[in-house]
């Protein structure tokens, strides 16, 4: 039980457009040591959360102006460790997850418990006075098993932890590294939350999704009849960024004409609009991405390096989770407990053989591929417990499998040796799929759709443009053996 001389230090802000409903439960709070301010909507809470500046945020879904969900979000940008806890009254938790996504701990339902209310609040606020203890004097605090909403208690994430912490309060641009899914956004996201422009936009761009025309549109703006259906002025990720952070995802995706233009912005922070003529200067950070080998691209001529220099003053390089076999378990417990929320399922851990399966699989997809395999495994669950069976058939290694060693023969499936094959073979090729393909005797191609398969990723058909260029084009080298990437590298809310 906490004091009530240390829950007098805790602020609790609760935001409800039912005057009576607020004022009972503030009632009841105070009663219990915390310091209660009440607010009837989000618009009125937003100068609360500045000047009151609450521990805990608690607010109603439902509410007229500014909902439940975008009040958490504003509350992020305020302050990245605010505790934010939602009410709803619906039967119905749709909404309640999307405030989840946005940084939301937990849900209540109403009519409210206080009991149970104070188990979903007192272990979140007493984690976020340790971690406030711990940053006292800036630094990291040692030995914290995640870090926002990245897991890890192995040594090479705990280095990841300690360069993000270093490099947040700085004005340096940063290159994130790392294979697909290890959760390299997840790295600029915290890069921002712990700088001095927290309170700004955090904007992200997928630099790989988008053609050249369509990413100098959306990197700079356009004004209206720039070109074809550009039927007005819209403004671009630099001027949204404005006062925040901009991320750019696969940034060794650019074109060469891009890249010129990126690294002008960079030398003298300003810009113009597709179309327009009107220098446009924007104070931001720039925060980039990429699963290449940037050096070798910079040694092929296919990046500038005057450009890389400029993006890589500092590199945090994220780990594969292979590389990191410790932090497994802890992480599949955080989605076990995320996905047993969003499902309303009461499931208490893994089963033992489950677990080994788990940790024995060597997840090429890394954290995103085993996101994906815990919330499988939550929704065919029957049981109180994560049964072996309730995980994807792609990791049920045969037991003669090892991490090092090849699959059981004879005892191994073929589908299990095809696997070692790919897998081994783009690993010699450091990720290269055409001179993987060339040894192993198949195309590029299949190789990308079993990547894909491994991953639980659903097979990408490419357009008739994309089959043309790609059948002129040769694939450039990936240094890792990962699936292709279709979006934005989020895939690990805890982990990576």
């Amino acid at each position: 039980m906490v004091s009530r001389g240390r829950r007098q230090r805790r602020r609790i802000l609760i935001v409800d457009d039912v005057a009576d409903a607020s004022a009972a439960l503030a009632e009841l709070l105070r009663d219990r040591g915390y310091l209660v301010e009440t607010a009837r909507d989000g618009f009125k809470a937003l100068p609360k959360l500045k000047e009151f500046a609450p521990d805990l945020l608690l607010t109603d879904l439902r509410m007229p102006g500014m909902d439940g969900v975008s009040l958490v979000r504003r509350a992020r940008e305020i302050d990245p460790d605010t505790v934010a806890v939602v009410m709803t009254a619906y039967g119905s938790v749709d909404t309640a997850m999307e405030a989840m996504r946005h940084g939301a701990i937990d849900y209540v339902t109403k009519p409210i418990q206080v009991d149970a209310l104070l188990r979903v609040i007192e272990p979140a606020l007493d984690q976020r006075h340790a971690r406030r203890s711990a940053m006292g004097s800036g630094a990291h605090p040692v030995g914290m098993d995640r870090l926002d909403d990245m897991v890890g208690a192995s040594p090479v994430m705990q280095g990841v932890f300690d360069t993000v912490m270093q490099v947040a309060p700085s004005r340096a641009s940063v290159l994130i590294t790392g294979e697909s899914g290890t959760g390299k956004e997840l790295v600029a996201a915290a890069i921002h939350r712990h700088s001095a422009r927290h309170g700004g936009p955090f904007v992200r761009l997928h630099c790989a999704a988008l053609a050249e025309t369509l990413l100098e549109s959306e990197l700079f703006g356009h004004e209206r009849g720039a070109f074809t259906g550009a039927a007005a002025r819209r403004e671009g990720r630099f001027h949204q960024a404005h006062g925040g952070t901009l991320f750019l995802d696969e940034i060794g995706e650019i074109s060469p004409s891009t890249q010129i233009k990126l690294l002008r912005f960079l030398q003298e922070r300003e810009f113009e609009r597709v179309g327009g003529n009107k220098t446009i200067k924007v104070d931001l950070r720039i925060v980039a991405a990429t699963n290449r080998d940037l050096h070798a691209s910079v040694r092929d001529g296919r990046f500038r390096e005057d450009l890389f220099y400029r993006i890589n003053v500092v590199t945090v390089d994220v780990p594969p989770l292979r590389h990191r076999e410790g932090d497994i378990p802890l992480i599949a417990a955080h989605f076990l407990h995320l996905y047993a929320v969003q499902n309303q399922k009461r499931i208490t851990g893994f089963t033992a053989e489950a677990m080994e399966r788990i940790v024995r699989y060597s997840w090429p997809g890394n954290v995103r591929e085993l996101e994906n395999a815990i919330e499988r495994a939550v929704v065919v669950c029957r049981d109180p417990q994560i049964r072996a069976e309730d995980l994807p058939a792609a990791i049920h290694v045969h037991p003669g499998t090892t991490r090092s060693g090849g699959p059981a023969v004879p005892g191994a499936t073929l589908a299990e040796i095809e696997r070692h094959a790919i897998l081994a073979t783009l690993e010699h090729t450091g990720g290269c799929t055409s001179r993987a393909a060339a040894i192993l005797g198949i195309s590029p191609r299949t190789i990308q759709y079993r990547l894909r398969e491994y991953a639980g990723e659903p097979p990408r058909r490419a357009s008739p443009s994309q089959v043309t260029r790609a059948s002129t084009q040769t694939p450039a080298p990936s240094p890792v053996p990962s699936p292709p990437d279709d979006g934005d590298d989020d895939g690990d809310r805890g982990g990576d």
